[in-house]
């Protein structure tokens, strides 16, 4: 007898091959579609090469020839990573057995035909499809800022050139300057990301011994993630540096002026800015967007026993571009869901069910040298979301030790994600 989950992975392998075209089902091997090369969409082509190589012909589409990751990219912001530890090259993954790489930009996806139109003018067959393109920002969302004005007040929410002018801006900040950081609403990439970029930049600062600049956070949030903590350890590590204030403070933002680098909000209007950050609103990627995988709100809706598109059963979503229920949008949580894709993927093209689905996720935020703090959780697939099971947060009286491992914990799981992904 077939328990509940069991039966469900057999209708639903049942119902994949029934639905297949006939050309897809004379293949030797099953045609596997990848639109984008981070820890969601490499991760899943790594777990498919690895598990089962030469058993699929994969293909990984990826804009980029170098990866620059943009988690743990605050910390080059503070001194304690290099451009270059966060770069890595596609030369592993061209290597493996049974996988192309094509470096080119996905720009629509035929859902009937299965095929994946590329900026270059080719056309790319699918059997299953894998989309995880991140996130794509909001330029409409913050009044007076645009595309063209980025570089006068970056986001460097992706990594890249963003970061290195964000890196430049604020190594130009003086002491005594103001900085104002302006922090999206949820939800978006990296819950905890903006408060520890104002911890780097603050400690950057004081590093430079600029101490009496100021860092203003106009947040589109009431509370933000671990802000306990990073409140904590501003005003241990950074006293009188930063300030955060809430939308029930500020009366939202009215405008910002890239030419004369002013933020008007409801409750005052700062004219003498030094370097504005604007993280804006976020959606799904362009792609899922373009193929019709996101709801009224930008993000995919997806089944949580799989990370399979509610829209379409023969496209997964993962990473960011997801709705992930109770799971933050974070590289973590992006590799472990592209296990369980990968999973379902392997079930499907066999025949056979796939387990339980299983899912965590730890966000590590780095406040000052060696003190380190962390949440996360462990998650469980239901009929309507990916529910918390478990979860787990760093204590205000953490000892210095404990502050210092979680940092060491970061570091090791960096090195191994990445490798994991790019050797």
């Amino acid at each position: 007898m077939l328990n509940r989950r069991q039966f469900l992975g057999a209708t639903a392998s049942a119902v994949l091959a029934g639905s297949m075209a006939k050309p897809s089902l004379a293949q030797a091997k099953p045609k596997v579609v990848i639109i984008g090369g981070g820890p969601g969409g490499g991760s899943v082509l790594k777990a498919l090469a690895a598990s089962a190589p030469n058993e699929f012909d994969i293909t990984l589409i990826e804009a980029q020839s170098t990866y620059t990751t943009c988690f743990y990219s605050n910390l080059y912001l503070g001194g304690f990573q290099t451009l270059d530890n966060l770069k890595f090259s596609f030369d592993g993954i061209r290597k493996l057995p049974g996988v192309t790489l094509v470096n080119d930009v996905a720009q629509g996806v035929d859902r009937t035909a299965r095929t994946i139109a590329l900026a270059g003018g080719k056309t790319l067959p699918y059997d299953l499809l894998v989309v995880s393109p991140g996130i794509d920002l909001d330029y409409n969302s913050v009044p007076g800022w645009s595309k063209a004005a980025e570089d006068r007040m970056p986001h460097a929410w992706k990594a890249g050139a963003q970061l290195e002018l964000l890196k430049r801006q604020l190594d130009a900040v003086p002491d005594g300057g103001l900085i104002v950081m302006i922090a999206p609403p949820a939800p978006y990439r990296c819950p905890p990301g903006p408060y520890e970029r104002v911890s780097m930049m603050a400690h950057s600062l004081k590093s430079a011994g600029k101490s009496k600049a100021r860092i203003v956070i106009l947040d589109a949030k009431e509370v933000f993630s671990k802000q306990p903590l990073f409140q904590q350890g501003w005003e241990k590590h950074y006293p009188g540096m930063v300030e955060w204030l809430p939308p029930s403070i500020h009366s939202g933002i009215k405008s910002v002026d890239p030419a004369t680098m002013k933020v008007e909000t409801g409750f005052e209007t700062y004219t003498d800015a030094a370097l504005v950050n604007v993280i804006p609103r976020q959606t799904a990627g362009a792609i899922a967007r373009a193929a019709g995988l996101t709801d009224e709100k930008g993000y995919c809706p997806i089944d949580a026993f799989t990370m399979k598109s509610r829209l379409d059963p023969h496209i997964f979503v993962v990473g960011d571009a997801s709705i992930p229920g109770d799971m933050p949008k974070s590289a973590f949580a992006a590799h472990s869901q592209a296990a369980v894709a990968a999973t379902a993927i392997k079930a499907e093209l066999s025949g056979k069910p796939a387990p339980e689905a299983e899912y965590r996720n730890t966000c590590w935020s780095l406040i000052d040298k060696d003190d380190s703090v962390k949440i996360g959780g462990t998650y469980r697939p239901t009929a309507t979301k990916i529910q918390e099971a478990s979860t787990f947060i760093s204590k205000m009286d953490d000892t210095p030790e404990i502050r210092r491992t979680n940092f060491e914990d970061s570091a090791s799981w960096y090195s191994t994600l990445t490798t994991e992904l790019f050797a």
